[in-house]
């Protein structure tokens, strides 16, 4: 176990775990007020390098220089980590004044559960992300007053640190593994060693520079190596806990082991890991297609969405819907799905840069010999019409490419929802999201049925007309896996993270968003002046929009605003 330069990788770990040792005590000593000054110096900086970081990304992930797919590697990278250390560092100069993070929080009810808006939480959101809101659902019996009171977790009692945190950080999108060493940081007030995956190496020498005065302060540091590396780390005895992102094969084989031990281990509930972890895992997202009368242009619209929804970062998205849920008793049925084949088909070319994923795409073809090969390299699939009784490999797999199965639940109306929320809940794997689209008409028809649809469905974001993905974009919304899963049947995780209001007992969050863009929503009195968002695949000037909207968020001035609103709506 060896380093680029020769040197001993278990020599490299432990000295890092010596100076985190030294680097805890300064922590604790160090008042809020400071802590938000590091926080504020690693923004200007995340600014400062910003491109460099997106360039690094599209580098790895094969992205054309000029590609207006550069714009998720903008919003998903930099763009999310600086909102994120802004609305980290008003929480600590909320807590430093004596004042919670919730202070000024707007709470509402749903059901038996208290909820706190976390979108838009200022003016700045609601003219940005018009048409767009997220609520934080807390857990049953977390009253107002004790959400006020619990928001801060650990830095309410800075001096009281708890350790040295190991983060495990993920191959994927690339703001992952910062914000989870930030949520450790402060919301656990653990030191951290963040081991970087294989796959983000390139990252190594912008995050060293972003994160520069976390490092320079002796609370973070920054390793690189395989799983060698990482199963010396995680098993360290210094190490007082462990946070990952990645698959449940892996977080079972960190604490199982493998094999013929794992299973051993699992029967005598004996874990091979000797310390608490907490993970944000994968699992196969569904998205739920109610039946409606739709307009031609909300039918291409939707399907552009749901395209987006799975061939974001090419599929390789812990969120990416991976089944929709269509009933063949709705009119516009075939419609629909021809548009949505068309959206999958026309999407920008991109290379399948993550290991495995060419692999996996055979795997579902095998389970699937009539799926539809799509996209310029005919590297997507698209299986339609499968029965439930059909779905198991595609309702228990995820792919973690550009694999997208529809299935099909007979019904309307109420029937339909309480079918889906069925199947969702007790068919797929996986409790991290699940979308929803529906005419606003279809919504309001079914009243208090869709509200009981929210509440039954287990998942730890569940999208309204929007994608999950904006919860995680979303900093002051918490971002993990449905409570209540356990080491031996992990699922998506267990635990949260962003959740930059550091909230106590989180259960979920619900993100809601327009049916139609702008102007069409206007028309049709949806009240939203959101066009297409620059998310979307086929958002043309989302490199630009991605840029402007990162430097906004690193920088908030209403100065600002014009570029922004310019870029977006010629997208």
């Amino acid at each position: 176990m060896e380093t680029q330069s020769g040197e001993s990788a278990a020599a490299v770990v432990d000295a890092a775990l010596s100076d985190l040792e030294a680097g805890e005590k300064k922590w604790a000593a160090l008042p809020l007020t400071r802590r938000r000054d590091l926080l504020d110096q690693v923004r200007k900086l995340t600014s400062r390098h910003a491109e460099e970081w997106v360039d690094a990304a599209s580098g790895y992930k094969g992205l054309d220089p000029d590609a207006p797919l550069r714009g998720e590697e903008w919003i998903s990278g930099p763009y999310v980590m600086a909102a994120s250390l802004h609305a980290l560092s008003r929480t600590l100069d909320k807590l430093a004044s004596g004042k919670s993070p919730l202070e000024d929080a707007e709470f509402g009810a749903a059901g038996e559960r208290v909820t706190v808006r976390a979108l838009p939480s200022n003016l700045f959101d609601a003219l940005l992300l018009n048409g767009f809101s997220a609520e934080v659902w807390l857990q049953r019996g977390v009253s107002p007053a004790a959400a006020r009171t619990n928001a801060g977790l650990a830095q309410l009692t800075p001096e009281k640190t708890n350790g040295i945190g190991v983060v495990l950080g993920a191959g994927n999108i690339t703001s992952i593994a910062p914000l989870d060493a930030l949520y450790e940081l402060f919301a656990h007030n653990r030191v951290v060693a963040l081991k970087l995956n294989p796959v983000t190496d390139a990252l190594l020498p912008v995050f060293t520079k972003i994160l520069a005065p976390l490092i320079d302060f002796g609370v973070l540091r920054l390793l690189s190596g395989g799983a060698e590396v990482g199963g010396y780390l995680v098993n360290h005895d210094k190490v007082a806990h462990v946070h990952m992102t990645g698959s449940a094969v892996t977080h079972d084989a960190i604490v199982w082991g493998v094999g013929d031990e794992a299973s051993e281990r699992k029967r005598d509930g004996n874990p091979k890991l000797a310390k608490p972890i907490t993970s944000e895992l994968g699992g196969v997202s569904p998205t739920i297609v109610f039946p409606g009368q739709w307009e031609r242009s909300d039918i291409e619209f939707q399907a552009e969405h749901i395209a987006t929804q799975r061939l974001h970062n090419n599929g390789y998205n812990c969120v990416a819907a991976q089944a929709i849920i269509v009933s063949p008793d709705w009119p516009q049925k075939d419609e629909f799905l021809t548009a949505l084949r068309d959206a999958i088909d026309t999407a920008p070319a991109r290379p399948a840069y993550y290991p495995g994923s060419d692999q996996r795409t055979e795997q579902a073809q095998e389970s699937y010999p009539e799926a539809q090969r799509l996209g310029p390299y005919q590297g997507r699939l698209l299986v339609t019409g499968i029965a439930p009784e059909k779905a198991e490999p595609l309702l228990s797999t995820e792919y973690f490419s550009p694999v997208l199965g529809v299935v099909e639940i007979p019904g309307t109306g109420s029937d339909f929802a309480q079918a889906a929320a069925r199947t969702a809940n007790e068919e797929f794997i996986g409790t991290l999201g699940v979308n929803i689209v529906a005419h606003p008409a279809t919504i309001e028809a079914l009243g208090e049925d869709f509200d009981q649809l929210i509440e039954d469905l287990r998942y730890g974001t569940i999208a309204i007309n929007a994608w999950t993905g904006v919860g995680f974009l979303t900093p002051t919304a918490s971002w993990g896996a449905f409570p209540g899963h356990t080491l031996d049947d992990v699922q998506s995780g267990i635990g949260v993270v962003h959740n930059a209001w550091l909230i106590d007992r989180v259960e979920r969050t619900v993100v809601r968003g327009p049916f139609r863009p702008s102007p069409r929503s206007l028309i049709n009195r949806e009240w939203a002046i959101s066009p297409k968002p620059p998310w979307f695949v086929g958002n043309k000037t989302a490199a630009t929009t991605g840029k402007l909207l990162t430097g906004f968020a690193a920088d908030p001035r209403w100065t600002r605003l014009p570029q922004i609103f310019a870029s977006a709506l010629r997208g």
